[in-house]
């Protein structure tokens, strides 16, 4: 189902199967000012993900048809389009999979409306900033052996593509700009996420971790994104 409550700049696209919880956040997010897409059902919201081109998804993981993990690795396969989770699933792993899957942020129910709204705002503003610090840079970025091509929001290492999440893409292309340079887990969040991530630095470290095994996999000799231990990270080449 599709409901136009505005026309404005940016679109929602709301997958959800409570209606309650659905209409809490359209009606949140409408007088924010989005434009909101809804589905009820995770086979819908993969469609509708894909072919309406929102600007952000707001993504159960409880869905029938197709749960929302799997909504999340599909659609992340075929696009980067921002992707907050919005669900009752407390545990850590099901957060840390849905985040290695390339969603942005992770809010547990029952939410803030106002709170969400913030973070749909804040994963809006990182990804126009992010787009904007890409234009500047120019269109690649070169670390030794590793190679990205920002226009494609691709990678190589000893001239091999590594297959990385949007978030992993982020963190590279971070720590690249800053190679040789300490980085706290504060000033990643700051820099790569853009939101208040507090409570879930452990995901932090799960993305280094990810993207170090994928650098290291593609060349073993190359170990240059190194744990300073109590401070943060650093790359060196």
């Amino acid at each position: 189902m599709v409901t136009h409550e505005q026309q404005t700049e940016k679109t929602a696209l709301i997958v959800e199967d409570d209606k309650a919880v659905l209409q809490l956040i359209r009606l949140y997010l409408a007088q924010a000012g989005y434009r909101i897409l809804e589905a009820q059902d995770g086979v819908a919201g993969l469609r509708m993900a894909l072919e309406e081109s929102p600007d952000i998804v707001l993504l159960d993981l409880n869905l029938a048809g197709m749960d929302g993990i799997e909504v999340c690795k599909n659609v992340r396969s075929e696009s980067d389009v921002p992707i907050i989770m919005v669900t009752a699933r407390v545990e850590e792993e099901d957060r840390l999979t849905g985040l290695d899957l390339g969603a942005d942020d992770y809010v547990s129910k029952p939410f803030s409306p106002r709170e969400l709204v913030a973070r749909v705002n804040a994963v809006l503003r990182r990804t126009q900033r992010n787009a904007e610090n890409q234009k500047e840079t120019g269109n690649h970025l070169t670390a030794g052996a590793v190679v990205i091509d920002l226009d494609r929001r691709s990678a190589t290492v000893l001239g091999t593509e590594i297959d990385l999440t949007p978030t992993e893409f982020r963190l590279l292309s971070y720590f690249i700009e800053g190679r040789g340079r300490t980085v706290s887990r504060d000033q990643i969040i700051e820099n790569v996420f853009g939101y208040d991530f507090s409570g879930y630095d452990r995901t932090v470290d799960t993305h280094v971790s990810n993207l170090r095994k994928k650098l290291e996999s593609a060349n073993p000799e190359g170990q240059h994104l190194k744990t300073m231990y109590g401070v943060g990270y650093r790359f060196d080449v």
